[in-house]
């Protein structure tokens, strides 16, 4: 992983390092450089003004252990985006790719159980059509408390692994410093739900941690 440009587009602050935090670190690590698009805000009053005053200094931090130099936020409403134009929120994907122009993106599942996470899946395949798009290589990544409760809608079956064994430590600093998104095991989000998978994942390879996703596209 070397001299590549990679997007992550997470629909909401933290959705990154739970999905790619490992991979992002590896990258940052060889000197490759990450863009993070964050595609929605929290607002008041649906979130206490204490949440919206540390919401900043989290992603900074966050963002900082694992090394990303490049933070777009395109401002949508959290758990509103199927209230918007589809198109509005394909056409600034659209944008923000043609500005960063990646070698490789990372999108939500499309089976993620928050509708935010699959209108920002079906979005980004829009403004990634390759008529439009000369990114070659598009990775969906598992969300903990998403992806597998969203299994009913579609089944996350893993075809790409990426070792992180010598990266899970900036993943779960990261995650820590989300203090406020997250909770107490046994919930997934949490750092045991977190550090599990990754050890899951890792078996699956026989390597002690992995991040597992699906390949959407890959042209060679």
């Amino acid at each position: 992983m070397t001299d590549h440009k990679i997007l992550i587009l997470a629909p909401h602050p933290d959705d990154e390092t739970l999905g790619c935090g490992g991979t992002i670190a590896k990258y940052t690590n060889a000197g490759d450089q990450v863009t993070l698009c964050i595609v929605t805000t929290a607002y008041a009053p649906d979130w206490p003004d204490e949440y919206l005053k540390v919401r900043d200094q989290q992603i900074d931090n966050a963002v900082k252990i694992l090394g990303i130099e490049n933070v777009i936020e395109l401002g949508y409403p959290t758990v509103k985006l199927d209230t918007l134009p589809q198109k509005d929120i394909t056409e600034r994907l659209s944008e923000v790719i043609r500005t960063v122009s990646p070698d490789t993106v990372y999108v939500p599942f499309k089976g993620d159980l928050h509708r935010d996470h699959r209108i920002v899946f079906e979005s980004a395949l829009v403004a990634l059509r390759p008529v439009q798009s000369t990114v070659q290589r598009i990775l969906a990544y598992e969300t903990l408390s998403e992806t597998e409760w969203g299994q009913e809608l579609a089944p996350f079956l893993p075809t790409v692994y990426i070792n992180i064994s010598d990266s899970i430590e900036p993943k779960i600093q990261a995650l820590q410093a989300y203090k406020t998104e997250l909770r107490e095991f046994p919930h997934p989000r949490s750092i045991e739900g977190v550090n599990s998978l990754a050890k899951k994942r890792g078996s699956e390879i026989n390597v002690e941690y992995a991040e597992a996703f699906v390949l959407i596209r890959e042209i060679c």
